[in-house]
């Protein structure tokens, strides 16, 4: 079986691990200073390299920046469950050929699965086969 292709939509930039850590925040916490997340982050590095990395994330499109107080508050210019489904669709498409079965097994054979996340897929599962037809 061939290997699906997916091409990389350039309008929709992936963030770095970095990146991600730095987005976490901002979901969480909504339109936070620099500073904010920088301590929030547990001040791990240097202010001035968050600095920066915002600098940059705003230029590819991942942050807002509201520039008309002294300080600038940056928010999340992309949903979280956006990335999530794009990093997810790459990771699917990388390493396991396409197939999300393999996808869900390899994550569900990784660590134990508690009871609560596993009538979360259930329920998934469900709502999947109604909207097939096939429940």
């Amino acid at each position: 079986m061939a290997r699906p292709t997916k091409e990389r939509d350039p309008s929709q930039p992936e963030p770095t691990e970095a990146e991600l850590l730095l987005l976490r925040v901002l979901w969480k916490n909504g339109p936070s200073s620099v500073r904010q997340v920088w301590e929030e982050t547990g001040s791990k590095g240097s202010y001035t390299t968050v600095l920066k990395q915002f600098q940059v994330m705003h230029e590819k499109g991942l942050l807002a920046r509201d520039d008309s107080a002294k300080i600038h508050v940056f928010s999340a210019a992309v949903p979280e469950q956006k990335v999530k489904r794009s990093l997810l669709g790459r990771l699917m498409t990388q390493m396991f050929e396409g197939s999300a079965a393999q996808l869900a097994l390899g994550a569900l054979s990784t660590r134990k699965v508690s009871a609560e996340e596993r009538a979360e897929i259930r329920k998934l599962l469900d709502e999947l086969d109604r909207k097939d037809g096939n429940a």
